[in-house]
């Protein structure tokens, strides 16, 4: 008989399960999800924009350990040193290819279809016993739903020239991107690669880093800095963290600046009469935007600030979790918690999180 629920298949809730593995068994676990595979959704987004590498490194895995991470797997695979070497330089990135390699060992090793309920969740609610999850119920319960939807500009939502990023999509003669962030600078590259002129629409430069949150607020010192701001602090630094960016290299900026020699791309304040639109808009934010998240916290008045649920530390929901049971929260709307909980990286925080406290539970 299941004892812990997982709400949400994709890569947060896969992540969790396979933490989760370290103290269950697959008949000890259900999640909830409309898709058995975790990559499905990610899968169609990363072939829109064309994605060939991971923007995250050695530890962007699914796997409950740090160590082994995929650079140790690929310097295995290649018979060669180089991905090690590479990852001691913070210059490692996975291929796409080898992150779905990884997916698929790790689903087919941790027995993830054994514990799979093929169920949308409307509601989770607190009741005696724990949590109701669509009428079963469950001590604890780990909420990873995902991103709640596509960001579309207001002003584009009727233009027949736009397409969001995310979606499958060629390109056109001329090109107007709108966004500045990592997949805004790959639909450039694509565009440009594809013969197309293009117009880059941004409301800001985009930050150049590595990852999209600086790795030092990643550090034990970084988060319990984080974690001591007060709200609304700590509402403006997750907003000015998650400000648009994608990497430093010569890959990004050769390109870029050889089409502007040649006048076949540009920088303007707003779409103008290309061809075709693409939104690399990325997400809408904010639990309101989920159903299943705004009437958990309508139905138990939980605390908010801003667009953020308040969390404890370790991602789990204070007001409805004690010594009795456990509901915590991972990916995206984890942020206020571990301001990348979008990662890998992130999802694996939380996943520690919430088995700490199932561990630490009277009624486990």
């Amino acid at each position: 008989m299941p004892r812990v629920a997982i709400v949400g298949s994709g890569l947060a809730g896969f992540t969790a399960y396979q933490t989760l593995r370290r103290a269950f068994a697959p008949g000890e676990i259900a999640v909830f999800g409309t898709e058995a595979d975790p990559v499905a959704t990610w899968r169609v987004r990363a072939a829109a924009i064309r994605q060939r590498e991971m923007r995250s490194e050695s530890n962007g895995h699914t796997a409950a350990a740090t160590f082994p991470g995929l650079a140790f797997r690929a310097a295995r695979r290649r018979r060669s040193a180089r991905p090690l070497v590479e990852t001691f330089a913070d210059r490692f990135h996975p291929t796409v290819e080898e992150f779905l390699d990884h997916v698929e060992a790790a689903r087919e090793r941790s027995r993830w279809d054994e514990s799979l309920v093929a169920r949308r969740v409307e509601r989770v609610r607190a009741v005696d016993g724990g949590f109701e999850v669509d009428g079963d119920v469950f001590p604890h319960v780990l909420l990873a739903p995902g991103h709640p939807g596509l960001n579309r500009p207001d002003e584009l939502r009727d233009d027949p020239r736009a397409v969001h990023a995310y979606e499958p999509h060629d390109y056109a003669s001329s090109v107007t991107v709108v966004g500045a962030g990592l997949a805004a600078a790959t639909e450039w590259l694509n565009a440009l690669a594809a013969g197309a002129e293009v117009v880059s629409v941004r409301r800001r430069e985009p930050a150049r880093q590595a990852l999209t949150v600086p790795r030092p607020m990643l550090s034990k010192r970084g988060l319990a800095s984080f974690h001591r701001l007060p709200a609304r602090e700590r509402a403006e630094r997750i907003r000015s963290l998650l400000t648009p960016s994608f990497p430093l290299g010569r890959a990004w900026d050769e390109p870029l600046e050889r089409a502007a020699r040649e006048g076949r791309f540009r920088v303007e304040p707003a779409p103008n009469g290309s061809v075709q639109v693409i939104c690399a808009t990325g997400f809408l934010h904010g639990f309101r935007h989920d159903p299943l998240l705004a009437r958990l916290v309508a139905e138990h008045e939980l605390e908010t600030a801003d667009r953020f649920i308040v969390l404890g530390p370790d991602s789990t929901v204070p007001a409805l979790t004690d010594e009795t049971r456990t509901l915590a929260l991972a990916g995206v709307p984890a942020q206020w918690a571990f301001p990348g909980a979008d990662s890998l990286s992130g999802a694996r925080y939380a996943a520690h999180g919430f088995l700490r406290r199932i561990q630490a539970c009277r009624t486990r």
